[in-house]
């Protein structure tokens, strides 16, 4: 049997973006490394006007269905580790508290705490991510675990910034 790896082409855009520009390739830990390959792109994308950032992480949203679906196919594989754009949906989704909630984007606490509670959501995958993560198919299968672990990720983050007295 071959190997998936192997049917990626960075030189695809589909494969480009799917891996999160190649992080995805990583041979450890690649959903970490897509999160933080996420983070250059989120510190743009905090300095939108909330609406266009809401607007950029939905189009990023919907757009990954069919980045993540083609890349899967092609690879013969479902939701394979390399594929990472559905992470960076995901934290961009978590970290949509900070423009929300009128934190300044150099407030670095909230970027570390979403990145640890986005893993977190992302990795233990609790009910209901579990079974979406089990029972749905195709590029939108990979895609909403990982969006519902951003929103679930973003609603701690609120807590906890409430909570620590931060905002």
């Amino acid at each position: 049997m071959s190997n998936p790896l192997d049917k990626i082409s960075l030189d695809n855009p589909w494969h480009l973006l799917a891996t999160g520009f190649g992080s995805g390739l990583s041979p450890i830990i690649p959903g970490t490394m897509g999160t933080l390959a996420s983070i250059p792109l989120y510190l743009a994308l905090v300095q939108l006007p909330l609406g266009a950032y809401a607007v950029v992480v939905l189009l990023s949203c919907i757009i990954g269905i069919k980045i993540c679906d083609v890349t899967a196919k092609d690879m013969g594989v479902h939701d394979h580790g390399s594929i990472v754009w559905d992470e960076f949906a995901g934290f961009w989704i978590t970290m949509l508290v900070v423009p929300l909630l009128s934190i300044p984007a150099n407030e670095w606490r909230w970027l570390i705490a979403g990145f640890v509670l986005f893993r977190f959501f992302d990795m233990v995958k609790p009910w209901p991510i579990s079974y979406l993560d089990k029972h749905v198919h195709g590029g939108f299968g990979i895609m909403i675990d990982d969006i519902l672990a951003g929103v679930m990720a973003g609603l701690c983050l609120a807590l906890l910034g409430w909570g620590l007295g931060w905002v």
